[in-house]
């Protein structure tokens, strides 16, 4: 057996060697991460078009909703994947399950890209999607769970931070990436070869790149603390304790998915459905506002490593709650409005998102972290994250769409309330939570 790493003495030449293994995992991570979430986002950005493609057309709305439904089943399995995939990181390690989900992610890509239309087969069409979206919510969940633990424990202590906000890059890069692409392709493609077959493209090029990202994380380093914790032979947590620690991971959760949807997915289908913006524009608005989010996450990242996470935590809660009102009430059908509004709330997101999984690693022993994180997290994705986009179309049609920003604020109240219960472990080693 390999000792740990703490105990093993590092000579002039082995510590240069470490950290560069360390980077060259967190590289490999990052990237297995930008495709997963590529892949995951295309599905959005879109919707329009698969609702045409794989379902019935008769109805346009009913097409849309239904394509909605499908997106929320992908994160109606992400809890499954983080059951199996959370304790699996326990015993294989997070570097074994993070080549799993990779190989899964890419795998129901290319499925997606060649499933015949709703023409062709029929209803046929539409359950094959149902059953590749459920294998991608169920690689997502495992990825999303393991990579959060994962790169908070190579991590340098001191910069724990600034590395953890790379997860969130490398999340809105794959994000930006899947909305670019798509506004690429709506400009090269004529609107009716686009509805026919143009939005295969981009789900048959993210299954193959995921690939490219497989071998990149087959050379990656196991975390250290993986050893430590299957050598600890202290007390288990009471069942009480593990509750009601996972139950307010459930309601931080919360508050931080649903607002990285809501200026994410939720306000660009917004604008093109009901604001009737035109698809193309709103497409490059989305990105440019996504580019304002990518250059913040470093310099987010980097300062919560100085004022700790839980004021950067409420900083984005406040924010987003003070905020949601005034910048919904400006988006129109003018695409500058879309870029102000998504640019300004996603910078508030940032200040939880770049932080994120330090946030949480610091707060959650190792012997228990992917546990809880496949467990309360990933409920807690599938409850707020999947369903926002349902629920903002659907109040919408029944003349109720205020009612989606009351119920956002509503959440933020109380996931604050969580993060004030947090204590300041800031650079902590993370054995030592």
């Amino acid at each position: 057996m390999n000792q740990p790493i703490d105990n093993v003495s590092k000579s002039t030449d082995e510590v240069p060697t470490m950290d560069a293994a360390r980077k060259k995992s967190l590289v490999a991570s990052g990237v297995g991460n930008l495709l997963e979430w590529y892949d995951w986002t295309i599905y959005a950005v879109a919707s329009v078009y698969i609702a045409s493609a794989l379902f019935d057309k008769a109805d346009p709305t009913s097409a849309l909703l239904s394509t909605l439904a499908v997106f929320a089943v992908g994160f109606i399995s992400r809890p499954f994947g983080g059951f199996i995939f959370g304790p699996l990181a326990d015993k294989i390690g997070r570097r074994n399950v993070l080549m799993i989900t990779m190989l899964l992610m890419a795998g129901a890509s290319i499925v997606i890209a060649l499933i015949p239309s709703f023409e062709q087969i029929g209803y046929w069409a539409s359950l094959i999607l149902v059953l590749a979206r459920l294998v991608q919510g169920f690689a997502h969940g495992g990825e999303t769970t393991t990579s959060y633990a994962y790169v908070s424990e190579i991590a340098p202590p001191k910069k724990r931070g600034l590395w953890s906000s790379t997860v969130f890059f490398a999340v809105g890069l794959g994000s930006l990436t899947a909305t670019l692409f798509l506004a690429l392709l709506t400009s090269v493609i004529p609107k009716e070869e686009m509805y026919e077959w143009g939005w295969r493209i981009p789900f048959l090029l993210g299954g193959v790149l995921a690939f490219f990202a497989l071998y990149l994380r087959r050379n990656m380093m196991e975390s250290e603390h993986v050893e430590k914790m299957q050598q600890d032979d202290s007390p288990a947590w009471p069942l009480s304790k593990f509750l009601k620690t996972g139950i307010k991971l459930f309601f931080y959760e919360a508050g931080s998915t649903l607002t990285y949807y809501i200026w994410v997915t939720v306000c660009a289908i917004y604008a093109i459905n009901h604001l009737k913006m035109d698809p193309h524009d709103a497409f490059v608005m989305s990105c440019l506002a996504q580019v304002v989010y990518l250059i913040c996450l470093p310099i987010q990242g980097w300062l919560s490593d100085i004022i700790g996470r839980k004021t950067s935590t409420l900083i984005s809660f406040g924010g987003s709650m003070i905020f949601l009102f005034p910048l919904w009430g400006l988006l129109s059908s003018e695409p500058w409005t879309l870029f102000v509004a998504q640019a300004v709330g996603l910078v508030f997101v940032g200040f939880l998102t770049a932080s994120k999984p330090a946030a949480m690693s610091e707060q959650i022993p190792t012997r228990y972290r992917t546990k809880l994180f496949g467990i309360f997290m990933s409920l807690s994705i599938a409850v707020f994250g999947g369903t926002a986009s349902y629920v903002n179309t659907w109040l919408y049609a029944n003349q109720l769409e205020s009612f989606f920003n009351v119920y956002a604020v509503i959440v933020c109240i109380v996931a604050i309330g969580v993060v004030l219960t947090w204590k300041d472990n800031k650079g902590i080693d993370l054995d030592k939570v």
